[in-house]
C-alpha cells in the first residue's frame, strides 16, 4: 500500500459505501435512539447515534477495520502502529486481531485504564508517552523508520475517514426508515475523521443536512481553523476530561473537507459535558464518556437551536473509568 497514493486518494461517498459493505457483519449497526424528555427540552426531534454500543464502546472500530481489512499479507506481517488516547487504540487492536496481525499503540501514560486494559487484553503492545510534553507523531516516525510498520493514523487517512462516515450513512438510512429528514447532524470532533467522513456521505445523500461540530474548551481548534482558514494548534499542556477529542490540530486531509462542508462549531465547557453525561445516564440509561458527550452537551446547554428541527448527533464513545464517572454522577471533585 503506497502511502503517497493513499494521501492523494479522493475521499468519496462511494468510498463510504464500500466501507459499509466491508463492515457489514463485522461492526455493530448501532441504534438510533429518541428520547421524549430530550425532545421536550430542546423543542425538536433528536436522534442519538449510540456508538457507545459499538465494539469496545466507540465508533473508532469502523475506520480501523476499514483500513486493516485492506492491508495485504506482507503489510499485515510487518505489524500495525497507531497512536491514540484509547478509543482508536481499541479499534485498531481489535481489527488487527481479526486480521491476525500484531498491533502496537502509542498511548498517553494517563489514558483511562479501561482503554489500556482493553488494548492489552486484545494482544496489542502499548508504548506510553507524556501527552503534555512529547509528540506522539514523532515517536511513531522513529518506530516506523526502525521497524517498517504500517501506520494506522487516528483520523488522517482516507480509509479511516471513509470508515467513520458509515456512522452517518446508517443514521440517514435509519432516520429515513422512520420518514424523517435531518436538518442537522452534530458530531463530537477531535481531529475530524468522523466529521469529514460523515459530511462526505451526507453531502450526497442528504445535502440539506447541516453538519456541525462540538469541541471542548481549550481544544476547539478545529472550528477556529475552519472559521479562520488557517490550521490552528491547541495548547496540549491544557488539561481536559475530554481526552478522546483532545487532539492538537485538525488533519491535513480532514480540514479541507470540513472547511467546505461544516456549517458551525459548538464549544462546550467541562461543566456542560458533565451535565450531558449525567443526563445520558439518568434519561437514556447509557454510559457516555466526556468526549463522546460533547455533541449532546452543546445541544443541552442551548448552543444549538433545535426548535422545530429534526437533528441527529453522535454519542461517540462510552469508555470512562469508574472513579471519574462516579464523581461526575455524584457531583464530587474529580479524582486526580
Amino acid at each position: 500500500m503506497d502511502a503517497s497514493l493513499l494521501n492523494s486518494a479522493p475521499i468519496t461517498a462511494d468510498g463510504v459505501r464500500a466501507a459499509a459493505a466491508r463492515l457489514s457483519g463485522k461492526a455493530v449497526r448501532t441504534p438510533l435512539i429518541e428520547n421524549q424528555t430530550l425532545n421536550e427540552i430542546v423543542g425538536g426531534r433528536v436522534l442519538l447515534k449510540a456508538e457507545v454500543l459499538q465494539h469496545f464502546g466507540s465508533f473508532k472500530f469502523r475506520g480501523a477495520y476499514n483500513l486493516v481489512s485492506q492491508l495485504n499479507e506482507e503489510e499485515r506481517r510487518r505489524g500495525i502502529l497507531a497512536w491514540s488516547s484509547g478509543n482508536h487504540a481499541q479499534g485498531v487492536a481489535f481489527a488487527a486481531r481479526m486480521a491476525k496481525a500484531h498491533a502496537t499503540i502509542i498511548m498517553p501514560a494517563d489514558a483511562p485504564s479501561i482503554k489500556t486494559d482493553n488494548v492489552k487484553a486484545l494482544g496489542a503492545d502499548i508504548i506510553p508517552y507524556d501527552r503534555y510534553s512529547e509528540d506522539r507523531e514523532a515517536i511513531a516516525e522513529r518506530i516506523i523508520a526502525e521497524k517498517g510498520m504500517i501506520l494506522a493514523p487516528s483520523f488522517d487517512h482516507p480509509h479511516i475517514i471513509e470508515g467513520q462516515g458509515t456512522t452517518a450513512l446508517e443514521t440517514f438510512e435509519d432516520a429515513g426508515a422512520r420518514g424523517l429528514a435531518l436538518d442537522a447532524f452534530i458530531v463530537c470532533c477531535g481531529g475530524g475523521g468522523l466529521t469529514a467522513g460523515c459530511a462526505t456521505i451526507l453531502e450526497e445523500v442528504s445535502p440539506q443536512t447541516e453538519v456541525w461540530i462540538a469541541e471542548p474548551e481549550g481544544f476547539d481548534e478545529t472550528w477556529a481553523s475552519i472559521r479562520d482558514g488557517v490550521r490552528h494548534r491547541a495548547d496540549v499542556s491544557h488539561r481536559t476530561i475530554c481526552d478522546a477529542i483532545a487532539t492538537p490540530s485538525p488533519g491535513r486531509l480532514t480540514l479541507p473537507i470540513m472547511e467546505r462542508l461544516v456549517r458551525g462549531g459548538l464549544t462546550v465547557s467541562e461543566e456542560d459535558v458533565r451535565k450531558a453525561m449525567v443526563f445520558a445516564w439518568r434519561e437514556l440509561k447509557l454510559v457516555v464518556e466526556p468526549g463522546g458527550a460533547a455533541a449532546l452537551a452543546g445541544l443541552l446547554c442551548g448552543k444549538f437551536d433545535a426548535k422545530g428541527k429534526t437533528i441527529a448527533l453522535t454519542l461517540s464513545g462510552g469508555n470512562v473509568d469508574a472513579p471519574l464517572f462516579a464523581a461526575i454522577l455524584e457531583g464530587r471533585p474529580l479524582p486526580a
